[in-house]
C-alpha cells in the first residue's frame, strides 16, 4: 500500500512539473517577438490596476475601446487609429484583464468595466468624449453612458452583442467552471490550450475575418503575445467570462439613453441583423448601417470602408 502511495504521488509530481514547464514554454514563447510594446503609450494608474494607454492627434476627443477578450488589445485599432488622429484626439487602451494592462486575480464583472471607462474619460481625457466600441465591450460602454450621460458624446457600436446573451446571469455550474480556470497549474494550462497560436487563428478564419487570407501572420502573433502577457494571468478575465460576470443586461439602459448611438454592423456575421434589430425595438433613434465582406472585426478586415462610415457618423450633428 504504501509503495502505491509513493508511486501515485511521484506521479503526480512529474505530471505537475511537467504542466508546470508546458505553461513557462508557452508564457516565454508567446512573448519572444515582442510586438506590443508599450514605450508608445503610457499607463493610468488606476484603483485596481495599472491601464496601459495611447494618445495620437489633435481635435475632438475620441476613445477606442477593443473587444473583450483575453487575447484581444488595442492592437485591435492599428489600422484606423492614424487616420481616425488628422481629425480627432484619438484615446485607445487595453482593458484590464487584456494586452499590457495589468491581469489581477480578481473577478470581472460588467460594472468593474463601467468604473474603468468613465474613470478613464474623466481622469485622462478630462472632457466629454465619443466612443468606438466593438462587439462585447458594447454592454460595458452603454451602461456607462446610461449612468454618467455628461461624459459622454456618440457611441458607436461595431457587431453589437445580443441581448439576449446579455441576460444570462452566474450559477453554480458556470462557478465551478471559473474556480476551475482559476486553479493555478490546470487552469492555466487549460487557459494556454484554448489560447493557442492555432486555436487563435482557427477563430480569425472562421469568425472573425470573411476573408480567411486576409489574416497576417502578425495579427495572430500579436493576439497570442496579448493572451499570454503576465504569465497567462488573462485566465482570470476568462474564467469571469464563462461565468457570465461580465454580462448585464442593458434593455432599461438602453431605453433611456438620450446620446447618439450609432450601430455598424457586418453582413456577413451570422445573425448580426437579427441583433441590431433587437436594438432599435427597445430605442427607436438608434441608428445602423451595413458593411459588407467582413465579420466580426471589419476595423481590422476592411478598415477603409469602416473609416468611411466612422467619419460620416462623427462628423454628423
Amino acid at each position: 500500500m504504501k509503495k502505491h502511495v509513493r508511486n501515485f504521488l511521484l506521479l503526480t509530481t512529474l505530471t505537475t512539473i511537467s504542466i508546470y514547464g508546458i505553461n513557462k514554454a508557452i508564457s516565454v514563447s508567446s512573448s519572444m517577438k515582442n510586438l506590443l510594446k508599450t514605450e508608445k503609450g503610457k499607463f493610468f494608474h488606476w484603483r485596481y490596476g495599472n491601464i496601459y494607454y495611447t494618445k495620437h492627434g489633435k481635435g475632438t476627443p475620441l476613445l477606442l475601446i477593443h473587444d473583450l477578450n483575453p487575447a484581444s488589445s488595442s492592437y485591435e485599432w492599428e489600422k484606423i487609429a492614424k487616420h481616425l488622429a488628422k481629425h480627432h484626439t484619438v484615446y485607445t487602451l487595453d482593458l484590464i484583464g487584456c494586452g499590457r494592462s495589468e491581469k489581477p486575480n480578481m473577478t470581472y464583472s460588467n460594472y468593474l468595466y463601467v468604473q474603468l471607462i468613465t474613470d478613464f474619460i474623466k481622469n485622462i481625457i478630462g472632457t466629454k468624449s465619443d466612443i468606438v466600441v466593438t462587439g462585447e465591450s458594447s454592454s460595458f460602454t452603454l451602461m456607462a453612458c446610461n449612468m454618467e450621460p455628461n461624459h459622454f458624446g456618440k457611441i458607436i457600436v461595431i457587431n453589437p452583442s445580443n441581448l439576449a446573451d446579455l441576460s444570462k446571469t452566474p450559477n453554480k455550474r458556470k462557478n465551478a467552471l471559473k474556480f476551475f480556470i482559476d486553479t493555478p497549474i490546470i487552469g492555466t494550462l487549460v487557459y494556454n490550450l484554448v489560447f493557442l497560436k492555432n486555436n487563435i487563428n482557427k477563430v480569425f478564419s472562421k469568425e472573425y475575418y470573411y476573408k480567411k487570407h486576409m489574416v497576417s501572420t502578425k495579427t495572430i502573433d500579436c493576439y497570442y503575445e496579448a493572451a499570454h502577457i503576465s504569465n497567462s494571468h488573462g485566465k482570470y478575465l476568462l474564467s469571469s467570462i464563462q461565468a457570465n460576470y461580465t454580462n448585464i443586461n442593458i434593455v432599461h439602459a438602453l431605453r433611456k439613453i438620450n446620446n447618439s448611438i450609432y450601430l455598424i454592423g457586418s453582413k456577413e456575421l451570422n445573425g448580426i441583423e437579427k441583433i441590431i434589430d433587437t436594438y432599435i425595438s427597445q430605442n427607436p433613434s438608434i441608428e445602423a448601417s451595413y458593411l459588407s465582406n467582413s465579420k466580426y472585426l471589419p476595423q481590422m478586415e476592411i478598415p477603409e470602408k469602416l473609416l468611411e462610415t466612422l467619419n460620416i457618423y462623427l462628423e454628423s450633428n
